[in-house]
């Protein structure tokens, strides 16, 4: 019984090990497929976003509060709701995601552009941009992690109310961009909209897929993940 007792522990150890590099690399791979399309789209194109980056630009224009200062207040006050809903748990991945970030971040930078250039062509630069920020942001969503204070507050919005985290990314980004029509142009918030429109949705999509529909509607980490199944105990 013993030999038994041990044989079992040593490979729950393995499957947990194999659990958390495939947790990883899942979390990398939207990291990475993230930060190439608001590189490559994004700040090539001049589209604006919606949620914490919009709200920096907002309270930088309105009140001249510097991003510098802006965005780690803004951050910090997402995280703290997201630790009082979502547990530490969700930090300490979230902190995993946010190291991913900073170095595809630097990668990319330090690469030409590797996606033709779309500014000639707003709308479809909007459209990519869309599926890159959903892809990727719903590929470390799926991990109980996040890609910044708007998926932490998302998700905790989606934890309190219920709501398809489609909707809670909606409600967050309309929000802000509604407030930016105080001081840009409806033209250029048009195709941000379009952006919002399509990544929202699609954050949901990727981070549900595998799931039946009940539980897609129970909780963050309902979904029976492929990629991380050990996230679906985690917030529910």
């Amino acid at each position: 019984m013993r030999l038994e007792a041990s044989a079992i522990k040593r490979q729950l150890r393995s499957l947990a090990s194999w659990s958390t590099v495939r947790r990883i690399a899942t979390i990398a791979l939207g990291c990475g497929i993230l930060t190439f399309g608001m590189h490559n789209v994004h700040q090539v194109v001049g589209i604006t976003e919606g949620g914490v980056l919009g709200g920096i630009l907002l309270l930088n224009h309105w009140f001249g509060i510097d991003a510098s200062i802006a965005s780690p207040i803004l951050d910090a006050l997402c995280y703290t709701v997201g630790l009082f809903v979502l547990g530490a748990g969700f930090l300490g991945w979230s902190a995993v995601s946010s190291v991913l970030l900073a170095l595809f971040y630097a990668l990319w930078e330090r690469l030409p552009h590797l996606f033709p250039d779309l500014s000639a062509y707003p709308l479809l630069a909007a459209i990519a941009g869309g599926i890159f920020v959903g892809v990727g942001a719903g590929l470390v969503v799926r991990c109980n992690a996040s890609a910044g204070g708007d998926d932490a507050l998302a998700l905790s919005i989606h934890k309190v109310l219920g709501l398809r985290l489609a909707r809670c990314y909606l409600f967050t980004d309309l929000t802000v961009l509604t407030l930016s029509l105080s001081y840009i142009p409806l033209s250029k918030i048009a195709f941000s909209l379009v952006t919002v429109l399509i990544s929202s949705p699609l954050i949901d999509f990727v981070q549900n897929i595998g799931a039946s529909p009940a539980e897609g509607t129970q909780s963050v980490a309902a979904p029976a993940h492929e990629a991380c199944p050990e996230a679906s105990s985690e917030l529910s």
